[in-house]
């Protein structure tokens, strides 16, 4: 829950802001600093610069505070940062210097453009009647840390516990709103997420917020309570809306916070295609009989439904609905090309999508919409993930496909996938042994044993002479299996479900792992759904 602001702080940031009233924000320099930005400056922005530093150091430090462990009582703070523990502020001050730089730097940047959109925001309420500022007050009247929990109450143990294993929690959650400084909602995630020891990844825009985050149950307890408590989000975002599975902060190899145009990549702008005019949403126990309905029809391809999953082959490769039709493409990016060029497939259709989490279903069922040739679009409120917390034995079988280390969630014991080398039942992904290849495999124990661990012939060879040919960097990261495969493929019928034995390939894109194709293999290096 955000602190309140004495008048005496109030005060003091409202002396900051002014100090910065001629900022020109236009300068790309100041979006992306590094380590020569100073020198760049002229010297009134020097001390602009200097000044924005300091603070980002200083709020970067804070995030890193833990009670003292001889007196939990005291008011004494120690420090934790990368798996050690600084008992005076000139150690921690040494090692962030040292070893964050980095962050610092970021965090100075968004500091700048923070402190000039409220010099600005100030100005502008000065002449308005104020009636709808009290989003931009709260935001700009505050510090970032201003809105960190108080963690004072636990111990650093408390805090930490469950997050290397399945004790922990993964947290995954969207909410599409309209943000007027996406660069400050960034700048206080990337604080609160090193606040509670989070990691994962957050991606945000003006059109709302995206992500997946892990850690110990109370750190993603206290995120949702933050999150829920934030008055950008509050008309929008409710408990229900965040999906849980066991994990913890070892199933993200770091934590990634950033600003993009979309919060999930469909490569069309939300000026184009907005998610304020989405399909209808239908909850898990509505969709269900919605699936049941048409199951149970006897000539499904004659069908005025088609139930379309429109995440990429490898999710939908271990794990499906029964009936589906799953697009054969690598990324969402690629959904817009496969809707126009199957469109005829869509004509005078009722349409239910589905994907992980439901997000790339408000613009794909915007853009769906957009078309004009469907008779209604619906899509699957709160995605697979709340479908199977109902509905674990419905009509959803094998895996659920998630972009972090674990790969995938089980929620019923069937295997709808198989060994890519021998056709066994098989349903669990590795990486292709080649290092320069990032796609997925799914290749069985007894395969392995053989030595067959990469995702084609191609990646097999190279892997085999990477020891006698350093020269390896110099591979491609495309292999055979992902030349060979149609960036946006045509159906050939009026509804084409997807095959047995799909020859599927993955590839790290926008939104996440790669592509597989008979030699099957996703990569889990992208963003989030």
């Amino acid at each position: 829950m955000p602190s309140s602001t004495s008048s005496d702080q109030e005060d003091d940031l409202e002396a900051c802001v002014l100090r910065f009233s001629d900022l020109d924000l236009k300068d790309t320099s100041l979006i992306n600093p590094n380590s020569s930005l100073k020198a760049e400056l002229n010297g009134n922005t020097k001390k602009k610069y200097s000044f924005a530093k300091k603070k980002a150091f200083a709020l970067f430090v804070k995030t890193k505070e833990v009670p003292a462990k001889r007196n939990f009582e005291c008011k004494e703070k120690w420090w934790k940062c990368c798996q050690q523990l600084f008992t005076d502020p000139t150690s921690i001050h040494r090692h962030v210097a040292t070893q964050h730089a980095d962050e610092t730097y970021h965090q100075t940047a968004s500091i700048l453009k923070q402190l000039a959109v409220a010099l600005s925001t100030a100005k502008s309420l000065m002449s308005s009647d104020q009636k709808n500022s009290l989003k931009e007050r709260l935001m700009h009247s505050h510090e970032v840390s201003a809105w960190l929990p108080d963690i004072s109450r636990f111990s650093p143990e408390e805090l930490i516990s469950g997050q290397g294993n399945d004790q922990g929690e993964v947290l995954l959650y969207y909410c599409y709103c309209d943000l007027e400084d996406p660069h400050w909602i960034c700048a206080w995630q990337t604080a609160l997420c090193q606040h509670l020891h989070l990691t994962g990844k957050v991606r945000i825009a003006m059109e709302g917020i995206n992500g997946t985050v892990g850690g110990s149950k109370l750190a993603t307890r206290l995120y949702v309570e933050v999150m829920l408590s934030c008055p950008f989000f509050k008309d929008y975002l409710f408990k229900d809306d965040f999906k849980t599975s066991k994990g913890g902060s070892h199933c993200f190899p770091e934590l990634r916070v950033g600003v993009f145009e979309e919060i999930v990549p469909m490569g069309i702008s939300p000026n184009k295609i907005s998610y304020k005019k989405p399909g209808i949403h239908l909850s898990p126990g509505e969709f269900h009989k919605e699936v049941e309905k048409f199951l149970s029809q006897a000539n499904r391809q004659q069908s005025d439904t088609i139930l379309l999953d429109c995440r990429n082959f490898y999710e939908s490769k271990i794990g499906r609905f029964q009936g589906c039709l799953a697009p054969d493409i690598r990324k969402f990016s690629y959904f817009p090309g496969y809707v126009d060029k199957n469109l005829e497939l869509f004509r005078e259709k009722r349409v239910l999508m589905y994907c992980t989490g439901g997000i790339r279903c408000e613009r794909g069922s915007a853009y769906l919409k957009a078309k004009g040739v469907c008779q209604e679009v619906f899509q699957l409120k709160g995605g697979i993930h709340k479908y199977l917390e109902e509905f674990p034995d419905g009509f959803y079988k094998g895996k659920l496909f998630v972009f972090d280390e674990r790969y995938a969630l089980s929620y019923n014991s069937d295997v709808v996938s198989e060994c890519s080398y021998c056709g066994v039942q098989w349903d669990q992904y590795r990486l292709c042994s080649t290092p320069q290849c990032r796609q997925l495999v799914l290749t069985c124990p007894a395969c392995q044993g053989q030595g067959f661990t990469a995702c084609c012939v191609t990646c097999q060879d190279k892997g085999s002479r990477k020891a006698s040919e350093p020269t390896q960097d110099s591979f491609k990261e495309e292999c055979e299996c992902t030349a060979r495969r149609p960036r946006i493929p045509r159906e050939l019928s009026q509804h084409v479900g997807l095959p047995e034995s799909p020859e599927l390939e993955p590839d790290v894109g926008e939104d996440g792992p790669l592509h597989l194709r008979h030699f099957s293999k996703p990569s889990v290096k992208g963003s989030l759904e």
